[in-house]
């Protein structure tokens, strides 16, 4: 049996790494393809996952290697997909291609619901898949509806246990049981990735990418990075780690080596390609702050760390549509993690219910798809209140949790007005 599996990130590959050790896909007994695609917006000039350091130490998990950018190729593997009348013809080309004979026996896909996950589904068809998740956004809803081609095919969703009594939605209308990895297997994975030298940080910065997803402008986002220095200092920090987000380019750690050096902070920039999780193995820093990094659950959940959250007032506030996906990560990050202020203290968040925090989010974001969590939204509102933060009037009142509110009355000189006009 030949099992294809699809990840575009070092972490997702370290995921399955993770599950492969745990037995979760069986004995190494027929063919492991690794499909792996670089989603950064010009791929040509960012390194792909396989050109990793960290990628020699998984490698031998996996008979074969390819890209899906090199077999897609001129087009951008995030925008294309195939129409439904070449499906056929594209489906026995792939075959062909990856020399998979009459299929696959199982298909191990991260973010089925867009492409390109969810494009090569569409080409693979006819096996069981095998849906893995690496972050917090496992706990929020399915962000598109899947065609049931897709769906009914669907068996599990392994997941890092990041957050222990919390349930991911992820393919929960579609009847999919979540299965979490065991912390242990992940750890091993970390520790047998190789030492990154020159490292060094007593705290570290956890870069993201949120003006490139039109959250907030680059001038935000480089002050974002430049408070969370700024804080760390004032706790007394004088050597700090920023871990750019892969995909973010080098502009935010060009811009905070001048923050620093007004500090007298010594800043240490580790690569792009370096996971966050091995900066922690090697450093074990006395606290890790971002903004909602899933490296922050880990950090924690892993390692022990302490960590903080800034900047996630600003980013519920900007979010938008309301179904952005990046909703429930931001707002488990900001109801469960401590604070950081300017001024470098720490404070707690206000006792939140989490689960049912997270169940009403998700039934604003995605009401249709989750009918069986309306009661405990409605529960969940009447108990909190509309709170502003996690929640905005004109969406509750869109799914049915708050009276709408009534049509403004026309004034009568509007009507007058009106009434000339015509």
């Amino acid at each position: 049996m030949t099992q294809v599996f699809y990840s575009s990130t070092l972490f997702g590959t370290m995921t399955l790494a993770a599950a492969m050790d745990a037995g979760r896909f069986g004995p190494h007994d027929g063919r492991r393809v690794l499909l792996v695609s670089n989603n950064a917006a010009i791929p040509e000039v960012t390194p792909s996952l396989d050109e990793a350091p960290g990628f020699a130490a998984l490698r031998p998990r996996f008979d074969e290697v390819w890209s899906w950018n090199d077999i897609v190729a001129p087009l951008h593997p995030s925008d294309w997909k195939a129409r439904v009348i070449e499906v056929p013809m594209l489906e026995r080309l792939l075959r062909s291609h990856l020399s998979l004979g009459e299929g696959a026996g199982e298909l191990v896909l991260e973010s089925v619901a867009v492409p390109p996950a969810r494009t090569v589904a569409a080409l693979i068809r006819d096996c069981p898949i095998t849906v893995y998740s690496d972050g917090l956004m496992s706990y929020g809803p399915t962000r598109d509806p899947l065609p049931l081609e897709i769906s009914g095919r669907i068996t599990r969703l392994l997941h890092l246990d990041l957050l222990p009594g919390l349930t991911p939605l992820l393919l929960r209308e579609v009847g999919v049981a979540p299965d979490p990895l065991p912390d242990a297997a992940f750890r091993r994975v970390l520790e047998d990735m190789p030492a990154v030298e020159g490292l060094y940080g007593e705290a570290v910065i956890l870069g993201q990418y949120l003006s490139a997803l039109d959250i907030v402008t680059a001038e935000e986002e480089a002050e974002l990075h430049a408070g969370m220095l700024r804080a760390l200092a004032a706790r007394g920090h004088r050597s700090v780690l920023f871990k750019p987000h892969p995909a973010a380019g080098g502009g935010h750690a060009r811009l905070l080596r001048g923050v620093a050096r007004e500090l007298g902070v010594d800043l240490c920039v580790a690569g792009d390609a370096v996971p966050a999780e091995v900066c922690f193995l090697a450093l074990r820093p006395e606290l890790v702050v971002g903004c909602f990094s899933t490296a922050l659950m880990t950090a924690h959940r892993l390692f022990g760390i302490p960590i903080a959250t800034m900047g996630c007032d600003v980013v519920l506030e900007r979010l938008a549509p309301y179904e952005n996906s990046n909703r429930v990560p931001v707002t488990i990050v900001d109801a469960t993690v401590p604070r950081l202020a300017p001024d470098g203290s720490i404070a707690e968040p206000p006792e939140a219910d989490l689960r049912a925090l997270v169940e009403a989010v998700g039934f604003c974001m995605q009401s249709e798809h989750y009918p069986a969590l309306r009661e405990a939204a409605a529960r969940y509102i009447e108990t909190h209140g509309p709170q502003a933060r996690y929640f905005k009037n004109r969406r509750l009142a869109s799914v049915g949790l708050v009276p709408a509110p009534e049509p403004a009355r026309p004034r009568p000189l509007s009507r007058l007005r009106r009434a000339l006009s015509r």
